[in-house]
């Protein structure tokens, strides 16, 4: 592995893009060169090459997607893209795409190959394949397939299916394999792609938390001068790390405001007030704003409305609060013209705010915000993933209890409930939602669950029999998921016992809740959360 450099420059200045050709991994793409410590970006493939080369990339990566190259409307590949002399990576489809531009054959031969395939390595010395195996399993997915390689690239490697299953030209830096590197099922997937980064590329990995650290409280100061900052603190490990990083950069200039919003975990709101303020010493103002909150949503069913509405109450919350710190003598002169959130690359993505992206819901820190914002937005997390912003939480110290806590979605239970949200049923959940996380700590089982949402179905009631008497009451749903990142997620294997002890607890103890349900659906087709 190539020794990582201490030289500190802007890690974004020069991403890896990754087009996007409608493949269901192209963000697990991205996130997989993030692994390899070399900063990643995904654009459409309907960004034009001028647009896409102006973003000076040190790498290009063209992802795989369900089009046949020979489609109507398929996505085509403009060969200015592969004569700019920036290195280029074909997976799949890409690859098809990319074979096609420079002047090979793509057929429909008739054979197909999907899932595990033994790939056969022709030259293990090669920029891609050096140091691997001569046989590997790969993971594949294509009915077309290359048959015949461009002028000048040499074939490397071939399976029983594809006999140009993989080509490289080193000269002008082109390189392509028929599957997909990015999925954990081929065995030498992550060494492939930092072959192509590290040595096919040239780049240098430092994509790592101490230098991501630096250049994002760089970036920060260059964005707020001496303007003084107000940060919307959760408590959760994003909204956590980004408090202590624009801390770190401006110091005092920084007030973190805290929503008791009454849509909360219990416990939740101590452990801001208390163990985050001791650990950080950040300045704290603490908004008691239940009755606002419930009073707007009072009536609301429909999940985007609510977070909508939670998105705007925040906003509405932090400008009271702005007025109010700003008219303190402590404060006064000094308006406050920034607010930071703790804003992730998933959330952008998933709220339409990537290149190309489908809005799959809006996220309360994205499309929630209402149009007449009067404050300027830091996001100094907005690149990141989740594993990534736990990295530079404990570079920047912040309690491993709080960098290491299952996420939490900014609208809290609101969205959590099936329903209309009311006090009753905030309760209600709050305790089943507590049961279920104690039971999960005592198995042992925090750090293989990314998440275990506890859902109320607040419109549904169903018969039951508790101490003899007929119930008619609500059933909850246990939503334990495994993840990587969020973009995708499997359900996680609860052990039945503990799964059992939850649901016993929770049908003893909490009043008005009769069954407990487990959610076993992956993502896709399901989201994380209900709401």
């Amino acid at each position: 592995m190539p020794p990582v450099s201490d030289a500190q420059h802007d890690l974004q200045a020069h991403p890896v893009l990754v087009v996007d050709y409608g493949a269901q991994y192209a963000q697990l793409i991205a996130r997989r060169v993030r692994e390899a410590r070399v900063y990643s970006e995904v654009v459409p493939h309907s960004m034009s090459a001028a647009d896409l080369l102006a973003k000076q990339p040190a790498a290009i990566i063209l992802s795989g997607g369900p089009s046949s190259v020979y489609a109507e409307g398929a996505p085509a590949l403009d060969p200015a893209v592969l004569e700019a002399g920036v290195p280029v990576f074909g997976m799949c489809y890409g690859f098809q795409a990319m074979a096609q531009a420079l002047g090979g054959t793509v057929d429909h031969t008739g054979g197909r190959e999907y899932g595990k395939t033994a790939a056969s390595i022709s030259d293990t010395e090669s920029t891609l394949f050096a140091g691997q195996p001569t046989s590997q399993v790969v993971w594949m997915s294509h009915g077309d397939s290359v048959t015949r390689a461009p002028d000048g690239c040499r074939v490397t490697a071939s399976t029983d299916g594809t006999p140009v299953a993989a080509i490289e030209d080193d000269e002008r830096r082109l390189y392509g394999v028929q599957w997909h590197p990015e999925v954990l099922h081929s065995e030498q997937g992550q060494r492939v792609l930092e072959n192509f980064l590290w040595k096919g590329a040239g780049i240098e990995p430092s994509w790592v938390a101490s230098n991501v650290v630096e250049d994002l409280v760089q970036s920060i100061r260059d964005e707020v001068g001496g303007a003084h900052v107000l940060c919307a603190l959760s408590g959760g490990v994003d909204s956590s790390v980004a408090a202590a990083l624009v801390q770190k950069a401006v110091g005092d200039q920084l007030t973190c405001v805290f929503v008791d919003h009454g849509l909360l975990r219990q416990g939740e709101a101590k452990q801001v007030e208390e163990d985050f303020v001791d650990a950080t010493g950040i300045r704290l103002v603490v908004v008691d704003a239940q009755e606002q909150f419930l009073t707007a949503l009072a009536g609301v069913t429909d999940p985007e409305e609510k977070r909508k509405i939670i998105g705007t109450q925040f906003i509405r919350v932090f400008e009271q609060a702005a007025r109010d710190i700003v008219g303190s003598e402590e404060r006064e002169g000094h308006p406050i013209e920034f607010l930071v959130q703790g804003t992730l690359y998933p959330d952008v993505v998933e709220s339409g705010g990537g290149e190309g992206a489908a809005n799959i819901k809006s996220h309360h820190n994205v499309g929630g915000l209402p149009d007449d914002l009067q404050f300027k937005l830091v996001e100094p997390l907005r690149a990141l993933f989740k594993d990534e912003v736990r990295q530079v939480g404990l570079e920047l110290g912040v309690p491993e209890a709080i960098v290491w806590r299952q996420p939490f979605p900014g609208p809290g239970l609101g969205i959590r409930i099936i329903g209309e949200v009311t006090a009753d049923r905030l309760a209600l959940l709050r305790r089943a939602d507590a049961i279920a996380r104690e039971e999960l700590t005592k198995a042992g089982l925090d750090r293989d669950i990314w998440q275990c949402p506890v859902v109320l179905l607040a419109e549904v009631r169903s018969v039951g029999v508790q101490g003899d008497f007929r119930t008619y009451g609500h059933p909850v749903v246990l939503r334990p998921v495994a993840s990587e990142d969020a973009m995708t997620a499997d359900w996680a294997r609860v052990p039945y016992d503990v799964l059992a002890h939850i649901s016993t607890r929770i049908t003893n103890e909490v009043e008005d809740v009769n069954r407990v349900v487990l959610d076993v659906t992956s993502k896709p087709p399901g989201t994380i959360e209900w709401e």
